[in-house]
């Protein structure tokens, strides 16, 4: 690709969005990645929020869908590069097990997936399963596809300062800054944001659920409220979950939620996590979407999480357990909306639930709309 020196505005320092500057930038875009920094004190923080202020997401190639396999391969293989020009580490390779009813149309599409695109990972079920991941215990006639290397579970707040460092070493600019509104011009686009205004050739806009908040016209998108719960465990519990791998469950009743192995926080406490609402629960609106992360997540669903938990891991013993609000985005057809929505905007946005692992991917899909798409 050749090199270039059209301005691009990433709106968004997320996952998506750091990861798209990062491609531009080293395509030789001139670059500015805008958005705020993590807030500090989340209960009164007045601005936007986003998902990556964790430890913890699932990152595997085997998945349902092709697509999300796909883009989840192409990122992985560049984990250690992004590793290594940064010098931050983001990726544990601690393994990663999928599993369902045998006879359930979810993990016949992963078979389906893992036989077209040949990936490795072990199968397992019944009496065997049991021997091989003893600290678990699984529904009937569940079947698992374990994958031991090259999958596990990434920091995904890890991976956004990573990504930013690399775009930064390869000239991009870093405005720490909240968007308020986009306005196309005949040759340009004027971004106002917190900071003042930026004017850019291009605008890339990957600024997940709150995408609507800044867009000239609204995307289809769906933004649903999520509830995580963590449990502290010590020495004793880590030392026997330390084979543990990263956990997608597809139960008969349709829940499908996720455990992450024994993490080590920020605040040097280590900590169990699960995720997997049992129903959604629709964010309308900018201000709903700041309340509820606000909030800190759902009492109610953290204990439901927490009985989920210690049907799956029965000998767990933990010493606390608490619980913080999240949120995901989805489309109607389980994909991102990764497109032009016109000659100067670009749209990146829905990681569906599963964004996290495939990030540098959709935003490298992104980086190539804003800078190629529509050229000669």
């Amino acid at each position: 690709m050749s090199k270039s020196s059209k301005h691009i505005a990433v709106i968004g320092r997320g996952l998506i969005g750091s990861a798209a500057a990062r491609h531009l930038a080293k395509d030789g875009c001139d670059v500015t990645l805008i958005g705020p920094s993590e807030p500090k004190d989340k209960a009164n923080h007045d601005g936007v929020f986003a998902s990556h202020y964790d430890e913890g997401r699932i990152t595997r190639a085997l998945d349902p869908s092709l697509f999300w396999s796909d883009v989840t391969v192409a990122s992985i293989a560049r984990y250690a590069e992004i590793e290594s020009g940064s010098g931050v580490s983001f990726f544990t390779p601690s393994g990663a097990m999928i599993t369902g009813g045998k006879e359930s149309t979810f993990i016949k599409n992963v078979a389906q997936v893992r036989e077209e695109r040949n990936l490795k990972s072990d199968r397992y079920f019944g009496a065997i399963l049991e021997d091989a991941f003893p600290y678990f215990s699984f529904e009937p006639d569940m079947q698992a596809f374990y994958e031991p290397q090259m999958a596990g579970y990434i920091s995904p707040r890890n991976l956004v300062h990573a990504q930013t460092i690399c775009a930064q070493k390869a000239g991009a600019t870093v405005l720490d800054a909240i968007v308020l509104a986009i306005t196309e011009k005949t040759d340009s686009v004027l971004i106002s944001t917190t900071a003042g205004e930026v004017e850019a050739d291009q605008v890339l806009v990957a600024t997940g659920g709150f995408a609507n908040m800044i867009l000239p016209t609204p995307v289809p998108i769906n933004t649903y409220a999520r509830t995580v719960a963590f449990f502290e465990v010590e020495a004793e519990q880590i030392e026997l979950l330390k084979t543990m791998p990263s956990l997608v469950l597809c139960l008969q009743d349709g829940r499908d939620p996720y455990i992450l192995p024994p993490i080590k926080y920020p605040n040097g406490k280590t900590y169990l996590k699960i995720g997997g609402d049992p129903t959604d629960v629709s964010l309308e609106s900018t201000q709903d979407m700041k309340d509820w992360f606000k909030s800190g997540g759902s009492a109610e669903v953290a204990d439901f999480l927490k009985e989920t938990l210690l049907s799956f891991i029965p000998n767990l013993k933990f010493e606390n357990m608490h619980h913080e609000a999240c949120m995901t985005t989805f489309t109607a057809d389980n994909l991102p909306i990764i497109a032009r929505q016109s000659d100067r905007l670009t749209i990146a946005v829905a990681g569906c639930g599963k964004g996290a692992k495939c990030s540098d991917e959709l935003g490298r899909m992104g980086a190539f709309q804003a800078k190629y798409e529509g050229e000669t």
